[in-house]
């Protein structure tokens, strides 16, 4: 069924070859009185469309259900997806993954904060030929980003640096999950985590949907910062990426939590653990 904005093309289509209005009705099938009807739904939406697009200049890799939560005015989704789509604003779809099928492994879930944090590598390079090896630690719980360190390259006794230095400021976890790279896998890397009595969950080989959280980031990261931005060199790209960091945590809404904002869930929880104490004491 071809909707009433479809006919009006036609019509006017017609009209630009030197056919007249009431021709071109009776060839379509059409009353003339619809011609001459203005059409209010563009009017009423023309506020929330504007809207729509500064939101999409602002968050260019964002789709219509995370800008909806940036809108001033609740409005519902059927709409805003309405109005994304007519004004063209949608994202390219992505290729499906192709995966082997076949029997999944079972892994544990986090269910606090520090519960299990993942992390893993990501390459890039910059506009001078200088290399990115960029190792990127995730809350699975919380789904912050809590370190994106970008170097030219980085070795077991960095990782245990960096480590240390999240530990410090966050806490320790109680697992940290990681693929099998020769940086995580280490005896000087073990023997340190296992100094801080956090216990260590490496994924089977070939199979990086195991470590799901940290491999949706780095898409995120990828598809969000690495593909759009131009780093002329090292420097420039460690500002960029650590700015692009915070915007991920206080101000994007995950969708696997339900579309909250990461920094927000952790603050949530930490009041309501405090409450939990109150009430004990």
């Amino acid at each position: 069924m071809v909707g009433a904005p479809a006919r009006m093309k036609m019509v006017k289509f017609a009209q630009s070859r030197g056919l007249s209005s009431r021709r071109v009705c009776a060839l379509l099938s059409l009353s003339r009185s619809m011609l001459y009807y203005n059409h209010q739904m563009p009017q009423r939406d023309a506020a929330l469309a504007s809207e729509l697009h500064e939101l999409s200049k602002k968050y260019p890799r964002w789709g219509y259900r995370l800008i909806r939560n940036k809108l001033k005015e609740p409005v519902s989704y059927g709409r805003v997806h309405r109005i994304w789509r007519a004004e063209g604003l949608s994202l390219p779809r992505r290729r499906k993954s192709r995966r082997l099928r076949g029997k999944t492994h079972r892994w544990m879930s986090a269910i606090t904060p520090n519960g299990i944090w993942a992390y893993d590598f990501i390459f890039d390079a910059c506009a001078n030929g200088q290399k990115l090896k960029c190792l990127t630690v995730v809350d699975e719980w919380t789904r912050e980003c809590l370190a994106i360190v970008p170097a030219a390259r980085i070795r077991s006794v960095d990782v245990i640096e960096i480590l240390s230095q999240l530990f410090a400021l966050y806490g320790c976890p109680a697992f940290i999950r990681s693929d099998n790279g020769p940086e995580f896998v280490a005896t000087s890397i073990q023997t340190w985590l296992r100094e801080q009595d956090v216990s260590t969950s490496y994924i089977q080989p070939g199979k990086p949907w195991q470590n799901g959280a940290i491999e949706s980031f780095n898409a995120r990261l990828r598809a969000d910062c690495l593909d759009v931005e131009w780093f002329r060199d090292r420097r420039e790209a460690k500002w960029v990426i650590e700015n692009w960091r915070k915007q991920y945590n206080e101000e994007r809404p995950h969708s696997a939590i339900e579309y909250e904002i990461p920094i927000q869930r952790r603050k949530s929880w930490e009041l309501n653990q405090q409450e939990v104490r109150k009430k004990a004491a």
